[in-house]
């Protein structure tokens, strides 16, 4: 019975139906259609099917997704994208003020940086080591003992407790980019100058600080006769350790371009007499 009535009704659907359109007034047979119910509902599903393909590829592809509600409109978007690389930003701002933290902390404590001790291999024995004389090495002893011939070994005190009673040598040799300027907060002058430039000291005197940080990279600090200080920051390499004596003219660093507030290879160079700075250029010839 079951197959019987599944028979008759696809048979249903397979009827053929006739629709036609009379002139009301002559009943002349204007149009017809053969139509049967499978025709129509193959029609139907098709036309249901094109409707439904044409609204989701408007809603996707088009702006007019905009005005479904909960949907971000593009100034949300914006918006968004906006606060995830500000989020970034302030991750990367709270990590190198951690690695700033945990760098100071070490340095009072009288440790090794940590990032200074990631660069150590410890794995290494001594007996290990071969020591070989590279060209940059050569070169750099050469341009060093060069700069000691004429080293300083006068008297560097003050005759009239005045900056002008120092007899200073040049740090470095280059072009001065920035200069001295109170206003700006500037107490230092910024000297570029060949690249792996020897750093001398420009008196005699004894290193107080030879340290890494953040803003300046490796720092180097001399104390001098007659209550004068010399500072030289963003340098690549320090040659001296704190409280090493040097004299005027001596190496202590290479010119770098380490630290945060680098724009560059070069040497910030400070110059502070009785705790105030002072302006380099007008007793030293760069």
């Amino acid at each position: 019975m079951a197959q019987k009535e599944k028979k008759r009704y696809l048979s249903r659907l397979k009827n053929k139906y006739r629709f036609s359109i009379y002139n009301d007034q002559t009943f002349e047979e204007v149009w017809f259609l053969r139509l049967s119910r499978l025709n129509v509902m193959a029609v139907f599903g098709g036309f249901s099917f094109l409707l439904v393909s044409l609204v989701i590829v408007l809603i996707a592809f088009t702006p007019l997704r905009e005005f479904i509600p909960g949907y971000p409109d593009t100034h949300t978007r914006r918006q968004i994208v906006q606060n995830a690389l500000k989020v970034d930003s302030l991750e990367r701002k709270l990590d190198y003020w951690q690695q700033y933290l945990t760098t100071l902390q070490a340095i009072v404590n009288g440790e090794n940086p940590p990032a200074l001790e990631a660069k150590l291999d410890t794995t290494i024995r001594t007996k290990q080591i071969v020591f070989t004389k590279s060209v940059e090495d050569s070169v750099l002893r050469t341009q060093i003992e060069n700069n000691e011939q004429y080293n300083l070994s006068v008297n560097t005190s003050p005759t009239d407790n005045t900056v002008k009673g120092f007899h200073f040598f040049p740090p470095v040799r280059g072009e001065v980019t920035s200069s001295f300027n109170l206003t700006h907060s500037h107490f230092g002058t910024d000297i570029a100058s060949a690249p792996n430039e020897v750093v001398v000291a420009v008196l005699e005197g004894t290193v107080t600080m030879a340290t890494w940080t953040l803003e300046t990279g490796y720092v180097i600090q001399i104390q001098h006769n007659g209550n004068l200080l010399s500072v030289y920051k963003h340098n690549s390499k320090l040659l001296k350790k704190a409280g090493s004596h040097v004299k005027a003219g001596e190496a202590i660093a290479i010119v770098g371009n380490s630290g945060e507030l680098t724009t560059g290879p070069h040497l910030h160079f400070e110059l502070w007499f009785n705790g105030t700075p002072v302006d380099a250029e007008k007793y030293i010839v760069f």
